[in-house]
């Protein structure tokens, strides 16, 4: 009953205020944290609970989340809504479960001004999820841009864990995002995921200046293989497992996160300010502990001998900070006699660790 006063209460502040629809922008580092399978299923839940749900599908290909539901028809509208000549409700698939889905490509995205972009968003739905997709630069596209939250999705392992901390710091450099939300995915134990992501909050909020909230953690299922052979969610196909139950838990919660800007709302000029500088950091960072090794461990060509060992210190260094890096955030320390060739994965990563910045960022 309490939950249902709330939903109304809700509402009706959302019908006085007209405050639009609630953009959810889903992202995550290299590798698959399940971020497209993520923002299926909380689809499927909330529109389960009474939502109405719209998808944005950016990451177009055989990963997609066309592809993953088995296809929606209809779903490839996205420059006839921009241009006006159709509307919103006209333009997009629906799938079975009720929610929809409008693909939307780089090249679709690339060409239209953000007020015409802010049209796909401003229809009726109370949410809109967007699969992102990021740049090179791991940038937002201008349509993501439109996002009030930025979730990433991870995986609790060293790997997952250094992209989902890259993934933040390269978003915040690009768009002076101060808040994000985290989604520990695949879990086998809550608990530990939950420590894992607080621990990853005080890192983040260190060496970046970022605050992380918490959007929980759905458990590893072996249901969720079939669901995905099946071209289904696991939230419709697979209903009592752990998964699915966590995914409509997260749902059930997401309408109630606070409202935040936009990141478009953010300064321009604080972006740029804070992608110069973290430009300056990062070559800093590159000239005292980058290694110029290329990835299979041979010197580059016109080395000199002493920068080689210069460089093999380097490497260990930063072999080091990474291992530092992932023990702070998972609480697990590498053996004593660990190498660097034995440390895991993630310390041949190109992107950066933390680092001890000198003066405050702005956010």
């Amino acid at each position: 009953m309490d939950k249902f006063v709330i939903d109304q209460a809700e509402g009706l502040r959302r019908l006085l205020a007209r405050e639009g629809s609630r953009v959810v922008a889903v992202t995550g580092g290299a590798g698959s944290p399940g971020r497209t399978t993520t923002v299926v299923n909380l689809a499927a839940a909330l529109t389960a609970q009474g939502k109405d749900v719209l998808v944005i599908d950016e990451c177009l290909g055989p990963r997609s989340v066309c592809a993953l539901v088995g296809g929606v028809r209809g779903a490839g509208n996205f420059a006839a809504v921009v241009r006006g000549e159709r509307t919103l409700d006209e333009a997009v698939g629906r799938h079975a479960l009720g929610f929809g889905v409008l693909a939307a490509s780089r090249d679709n995205r690339a060409q239209y001004t953000s007020a015409q972009l802010q049209k796909v968003i401003s229809g009726p739905a109370d949410i809109v999820l967007i699969d992102a997709q990021l740049d090179a630069d791991g940038a937002l596209s201008p349509l993501a841009m439109h996002a009030h939250d930025v979730l990433i999705v991870m995986r609790i392992g060293a790997q997952s864990i250094t992209d989902a901390y890259a993934c933040m710091k390269r978003l915040h450099f690009a768009h002076a995002i101060a808040q994000f939300r985290v989604l520990a995915n695949h879990v086998a134990n809550a608990s530990d995921a939950q420590a894992a992501i607080e621990n990853l909050a005080g890192v983040a909020s260190r060496y970046l200046s970022v605050s992380l909230d918490s959007a929980g953690s759905v458990a590893a299922d072996q249901h969720m293989a079939q669901a995905l052979r099946l071209a289904r969610c696991i939230v419709d196909a697979f209903p009592s497992t752990a998964a699915a139950r966590d995914f409509r838990h997260v749902a059930a919660e997401l309408p109630h996160w606070p409202m935040r800007p936009a990141v478009s709302a953010c300064s321009p000029a604080t972006a740029r300010a804070n992608a110069l500088f973290g430009a300056k950091d990062e070559e800093h960072e590159a000239a005292g502990h980058a290694p110029v090794d290329d990835p299979d461990g041979a010197p580059q060509a016109g080395v000199q001998p002493h920068a080689t060992h210069a460089t093999n210190a380097a490497h260990s260094t930063l072999a080091a900070n990474a291992d530092s890096f992932v023990a702070a955030v998972t609480g697990v320390h590498p053996a004593p006699n660990a190498t660097s060739a034995s440390a895991p994965a993630h310390v041949g990563w190109r992107t950066d660790t933390p680092a001890q910045r000198t003066s405050p960022q702005h956010v």
